[in-house]
């Protein structure tokens, strides 16, 4: 069996209260009178009882309780000491504070109760104020150390809890800073895709032609629309890239795309699908001079941006169908492709576009459908498409 090994605190303690002990008795400044045991040295024993159990008082605080609690009711039987006494309250508060909390929990119940009962018996046996007064000193020995005890554990119990709430606050901040993180990192991915994805579909479709068809004209013409595209998307990527380092507020932010530049959209789809025999058609029916909140104008653009990416990479040669409308609250975004085995060099494709329109979509509270019906290759948009409150 392993004794525990004391607090150097307690040592400190338990050797004030011995020394101070050995000083009072020394002088004789203790009790004298009849008791069982009126010899002078009888007082030492209890004294050093107690002071060994406040060695144990943090190591051990229960069995510290009873080995003082055994001395200070032996103290009584001899001239007894101040010092005994003292160190006895510190073995209590001690227990309460340091000892289990079921312990904790009934020491000052119990304290309480031997102090009434204590008074209640000399009460019953001395019938005089005497009996209060001895009641009350035991009260102030036992139940008073208990209770203050119990009101120190308590408070560092909650202090602990506070610290705790504040850990997990702090925890959650970080996560939900980490999920933020993630999100802002899939909003880029998703923007950096829409931006750069149909330049190099138009890339990888060209440069297949090129080398698949042994024409010069031909090859040159693949080589001006790869170099355009290739320019092209560079710019946007720069773009892209300028807005995330820029962490100033002094400079003018980027322009954000816009359903105004849908023409400049279809004829660059025009450039990029002619080699696959594709035309594209715009059908803007919106009512003019109105406003869309940014987030709409934004989804909207990449919506018809996505899906004239894939209809360059996948559809069959025919008209490729743009239709813009709004209708009271709602802006309605439809594309229209031939859906069918196309002829010549395509390009690979990973899906991710149709997740991107549909989150784009789903963000702002809205409708989304792509889909084949017949040999049409169908995308459908709804989007709410209320005023700007400084523009009721």
């Amino acid at each position: 069996m392993t004794l525990p090994r004391p607090h150097r605190i307690d040592l400190f303690i338990a050797a004030v209260g011995l020394v101070g002990g050995l000083i009072l008795w020394w002088f004789g400044l203790y009790v004298t009178g009849d008791h069982v045991f009126g010899q002078r040295w009888a007082t030492l024993v209890p004294l050093v009882v107690m002071s060994a159990a406040e060695v144990l008082r943090r190591a051990a605080p229960r069995t510290a309780l009873i080995v003082g609690t055994l001395a200070i009711a032996a103290d009584q039987f001899t001239n007894g000491s101040l010092a005994t006494v003292l160190m006895f309250t510190d073995v209590v508060y001690a227990a309460v504070v340091y000892g289990p909390p079921a312990s904790a929990r009934r020491i000052p119940y119990t304290t309480g109760l031997i102090t009434v009962g204590i008074t209640v018996v000399l009460l019953v046996w001395w019938q005089n104020a005497i009996a209060l007064l001895v009641g009350v000193l035991s009260g102030m020995i036992s139940f008073l150390p208990a209770v203050t005890g119990a009101i120190v554990r308590n408070h560092r119990e909650a202090a602990d809890a506070a610290r705790l709430r504040a850990e997990q606050t702090a925890l959650l901040a970080e996560m939900d800073r980490a999920q933020a993180v993630v999100a802002e990192r899939a909003r880029m991915a998703r923007e950096l895709h829409d931006m750069v994805a149909n330049h190099l579909s138009a890339i990888a479709i060209h440069s297949t032609a090129a080398l698949s068809l042994d024409e010069p004209a031909t090859t040159r013409r693949a080589l001006t629309v790869i170099r355009e595209n290739s320019v092209a998307g560079l710019a946007e990527m720069r773009r892209l890239i300028g807005l995330l380092r820029d962490s100033g507020g002094e400079s003018e932010p980027g322009a954000v795309p816009s359903l105004d530049a849908l023409d400049s959209l279809l004829a660059r789809a025009r450039a990029n699908g002619s080699a696959g025999g594709l035309e594209f058609v715009l059908e803007d029916t919106r009512p003019p001079g109105g406003s869309l909140p940014a987030p709409v104008e934004l989804a909207a653009y990449r919506i018809v941006q996505e899906s004239l990416t894939n209809a360059v990479k996948h559809a069959a040669p025919g008209t490729v169908r743009v239709r813009v409308g709004r209708s009271g609250g709602a802006l309605t975004v439809a594309v229209d492709s031939p859906y069918g085995q196309r002829p010549g060099p395509g390009a690979p494709g990973t899906g991710s576009g149709l997740v991107g329109m549909r989150e784009r979509t789903e963000l702002l509270g809205g409708e989304f459908r792509a889909a084949a019906s017949g040999a049409v290759w169908q995308v459908r948009a709804v989007l709410p498409a209320e005023e700007r409150a400084g523009n009721a």
